[in-house]
């Protein structure tokens, strides 16, 4: 089973009777960095021009995202926090899909959009929308994180891949060295560049307790968003 952040967070929202606790951590393979876009006649030009309207009017602040509890919300409400602000107060918009919620951002319907750095990116070349910062630890395309813009939020839309309940440890260490070999391949190498995706291997029980501590992580944020209880 392929999963990823946004699985871990619809897990903490709905509690569902079967989680990932009940299925056999194998690797965490890749992280997808994260963009904050605004149109690109929007009078903000940076993140500290984000945060000082979010402090004065936190509802003036639109957010075009994802499905509400998604990744892209968390992101939000993460930023709220960090600059002090009530993430219940954040106004976020949640989108079907990317097309609907780079139209949206493209017409100014919202302020500021978030989605994935690969798909956002053609926007950004093209000049059509301003980046303001990425989420990762390091650059992405060259475009700031937030960290170094004075925003102490890291969070990737990381995938990875479970297997079965049960299996022997024989059974996951040949799941782990097959996927590990994958990763070695020039197909995968290039379908990284490709999406400007961020290799980000773990493999067995270190990625369980990844993936614990991230269900701990966004669980809170998503009780602090009033999405989940």
């Amino acid at each position: 089973m392929v999963v990823g952040a946004v699985m871990v967070g619809a897990i903490e929202t709905n509690h569902p009777p079967v989680t990932l606790k009940n299925a056999t951590p194998i690797a965490r393979l890749f992280a997808d960095t994260m963009v904050i876009t605004v149109p690109a006649n929007s009078p903000i030009k940076s993140i500290k021009d984000l945060t000082t309207q979010l402090k004065a009017n936190p509802g003036s602040v639109s957010w075009g995202g994802g499905s509400k509890g998604s990744i892209d919300h968390i992101l939000a409400g993460l930023i709220a926090k960090d600059v002090g602000i009530d993430p219940k107060k954040i106004n976020y918009v949640p989108f079907q899909g990317g097309g609907e919620a780079s139209a949206s951002i493209l017409g100014g319907h919202v302020t500021v959009g978030i989605a994935g750095v690969s798909e956002f990116l053609p926007f950004i070349k093209s000049g059509k929308m301003r980046a303001l910062a990425v989420t990762s630890k390091d650059r992405t395309a060259d475009i700031p994180t937030l960290k170094e813009q004075g925003v102490n939020v890291e969070i990737y839309n990381w995938r990875g891949v479970y297997g079965a309940p049960g299996i022997t440890p024989e059974q996951r260490k040949a799941m782990i060295d097959a996927v590990v070999k994958a990763t070695e391949s020039k197909a995968w190498k290039e379908t990284l560049q490709k999406n400007d995706w961020t290799p980000f291997l773990l493999t067995g029980d270190e990625f369980g307790k990844f993936v614990d501590s991230e269900s701990a992580r966004l669980g809170s944020t998503l009780r602090e968003l009033g999405v989940a209880k």
